[in-house]
């Protein structure tokens, strides 16, 4: 059963393409990339990509990272400038037994050398936008980009293979050099095929204190659903956070079973995703805190949460 499943609203045209990609008899990897590929190149959504959200010091820097399911590599980049689309390199770098995720100027460095597109990640609005944080709060804690944060997508080809990618530009006003769950196996993703996959959206630093994807994807090599797993998984770190009097904070999971089911989680009101599978069409969907439930949702019914 072909599956595909993306974070937020951002993510719908690229698993729309993405699920007819995988009708095609497209690997699960190839449908992933281009589901990405497909946010990062658009500048209206500003946490991905090209018009991505600068830093403190202006520059866009961007994470991303890839696994494949079968073998379990990953590959992936982070704190990167200037690589027009960091899914394709950490597509690239998943087949390598060692030096799979690379920082900085040798991410950079390998784009380069693999002949991957090259671009000034920033945009006139992005840079405008930086210049009135900087004139309105220049010492701000900026908190996550509610609505568009990472891109998430997980898919299921034909033959039963899975795989994983994200990709963001991290925090809005971000310390130079932060960085965030989405490149990190385990936090931001996971991918076995004989399991699951998984994926968190939100803000990076709470995730990684849960784990969030691994453990996601371990309950459902205990047997429970998609649904069922991305639940148990965020209310352990709310319950966690909760001892230590903290707020639950914004988290939001996805996950996708080898039977093509779906699921997801979230400590907001409303986490908007879009899903498809089989011979259907991809559909936009919500899932709601208040009562965990996943439904179909209307698209211009979702503008009062994207």
């Amino acid at each position: 059963m072909r599956a595909i499943i993306g974070t937020w609203k951002m993510s719908f045209a690229g698993v729309e393409e993405g699920l007819r990609m995988l009708k095609d008899g497209v690997c699960a990897g190839e449908a992933v990339v281009h589901a990405v590929k497909r946010v990062e190149d658009e500048p209206l959504f500003r946490s991905v990509g090209y018009g991505g959200l600068p830093g403190k010091d202006g520059h866009v820097t961007l994470d991303a990272a890839f696994m494949d399911g079968r073998t379990l590599r990953v590959g992936g980049v982070m704190s990167v400038e200037n690589i027009q689309n960091p899914i394709l390199a950490a597509y690239r770098l998943c087949g390598r037994k060692t030096n799979c995720l690379l920082a900085g100027r040798g991410a950079e460095e390998f784009a380069i050398r693999a002949g991957l597109p090259l671009r000034d990640m920033r945009t006139v609005e992005s840079m405008n936008r930086w210049r009135e944080a900087v004139a309105a709060q220049p010492d701000a804690a900026w908190e996550a980009y509610r609505g568009h944060d990472t891109v998430c997508v997980l898919a299921l080809d034909d033959s039963g293979n899975m795989a994983a990618g994200t990709s963001t530009s991290g925090l809005f006003m971000k310390e130079p050099g932060r960085v965030g769950d989405t490149p990190l196996v385990g936090s931001g993703f996971y991918c076995d095929a004989r399991f699951g996959a998984a994926a968190a959206t939100g803000l990076g630093e709470d995730i990684m204190r849960g784990c969030l994807s691994y453990e996601a994807v371990a309950e459902m090599r205990r047997g429970m659903s998609p649904h069922e797993a991305c639940r148990k998984a965020l209310d352990a770190l709310s319950a966690r956070k909760k001892e230590l009097e903290e707020e639950s904070g914004s988290i939001s999971l996805i996950a996708l079973s080898p039977d093509g089911a779906i699921g997801a989680a979230t400590t907001l009101p409303v986490f908007p995703f879009a899903a498809g599978s089989g011979t259907a069409a991809a559909l936009y969907m919500v899932e709601n805190a208040s009562d965990g439930a996943i439904r179909a949702a209307d698209e211009k019914k979702l503008k009062a949460v994207d």
